[in-house]
């Protein structure tokens, strides 16, 4: 899906590959998908994210930034707490959920 994806792309901008240029990346994709995938003794990104437990709150929206530095975080996610279940950034994958105090 991510190759026929990328293809669209190539063919509506006005930028265009050869086709010997694209099987290279292509080629790469896959590799770099692989990489993480053959030592599995190893816990993947995904796996050691959810490792984390879900930071409490306590207003109703969280700033996410990533890290405490910005030049090691991401774009600010304004993440809003409302729902019961815990809410996650969409761009590192932390967890957070309201902490009410009743």
């Amino acid at each position: 899906m991510a190759s026929s994806l990328f293809k669209s792309l190539l063919q509506s901008s006005k930028f265009s590959l050869t086709t010997r240029s694209f099987s290279l990346v292509s080629s790469q994709l896959g590799n770099h998908t692989a990489k993480w995938m053959q030592d599995t003794s190893k816990k993947s990104p995904m796996e050691l994210i959810n490792e984390v437990p879900p930071i409490k709150v306590e207003g109703r929206i969280v700033a996410c930034e990533g890290d405490n530095n910005p030049a090691l975080g991401h774009p600010i996610e304004y993440i809003c707490l409302d729902l019961a279940e815990p809410a996650v950034c969409k761009y590192c994958g932390l967890r957070f959920v309201q902490d009410h105090h009743h």
